[in-house]
């Protein structure tokens, strides 16, 4: 895979917050510090503590309502969508609080991409259209590099031989295996730095589960990605570091091989070996 270097796609789209930070003083891409997060007076993440190397994958694994999807909403302040949200504590993207008041959320959107976990193409768009979306939409106009852009993101997803001449057919047209690499493309175009993802390919068959992995792969060389799973052979498979959530609180976190091999808390061996979940 390979960025644009374009003079105006960068001072377009990748927006650096260098102005709030000039040094990554502790090391980690993303750093996760005491976060809390309600909806309503239920609370649903409990002093969440864990950092993140760059170019790296995490997989976030726990039962059903333990909090993971709500733990990836709150990295790129996707969570302020829902009313009844709070969040308190901090989560650093380099070294910058993304919480803070003087961060905007949409900056932070753009550096951390998300992926859901059904596909969700834009549905009167074409292909080509579909990843040109957001360029169009924060002021890109060069049609030319527009079309750079959308050929390098479809690159990027391992999508662009499958569709390359026939870009202008409906997003909707295509598999769903497909639909979700073209939202991985639209989420590309915009050069985050990190790309999350809950639950990528479970409404994916087998085939195009493993396409998205390989995918996965890829892109570490280039970003850092978060996944949440429900699948531990996929987090097993995939991922570099996982953390293991329970009833709201982050049990264990370390490198993949260590949590799955020689868990630390009994309550990791129990659900690792399928006693509970």
């Amino acid at each position: 895979m390979s960025w644009m270097s374009s003079k105006e796609y960068t001072n377009t789209i990748s927006y650096k917050l260098s102005s709030l930070s000039d040094t990554k003083r502790h090391g980690y891409k993303v750093s996760v510090k005491n976060l809390n997060s309600w909806f309503g007076s239920k609370q649903a993440l409990k002093d969440i503590n864990f950092d993140v190397k760059e170019n790296t994958v995490t997989a976030l694994i726990g039962p059903s309502g333990c909090g993971k999807t709500t733990l990836i909403r709150c990295l790129n302040r996707m969570n302020e969508m829902t009313s009844s949200a709070i969040v308190k504590g901090s989560v650093y993207l380099d070294d910058i609080d993304i919480y803070a008041s003087n961060v905007d959320p949409v900056i932070i959107k753009r550096r951390m991409g998300m992926v859901f976990q059904k596909p969700n193409p834009f549905p009167t768009m074409s292909i080509y259209d579909n990843v040109a979306a957001g360029l169009k939409l924060n002021g890109i106009r060069n049609k030319a590099l527009i079309r750079e852009i959308v050929e390098e993101s479809l690159k990027g997803s391992v999508l662009w031989d499958e569709v390359k001449d026939e870009l202008g057919r409906p997003g909707l047209s295509l598999s769903g295996g497909q639909q979700q690499r073209l939202c991985i493309a639209r989420a590309l175009a915009m050069q985050p730095e990190v790309l999350l993802m809950d639950e990528p390919t479970s409404a994916l068959d087998p085939i195009a589960s493993a396409k998205i992995e390989e995918l996965m792969n890829e892109l570490r060389k280039e970003l850092t990605v978060i996944i949440v799973t429900h699948n531990m052979q996929q987090a097993a498979r995939v991922s570099d570091y996982t953390a293991f959530m329970y009833l709201g609180e982050l049990v264990e976190y370390g490198p993949t091989k260590q949590i799955f091999e020689n868990p630390q808390k009994e309550l990791t061996e129990r659900y690792i070996s399928g006693k509970f979940g």
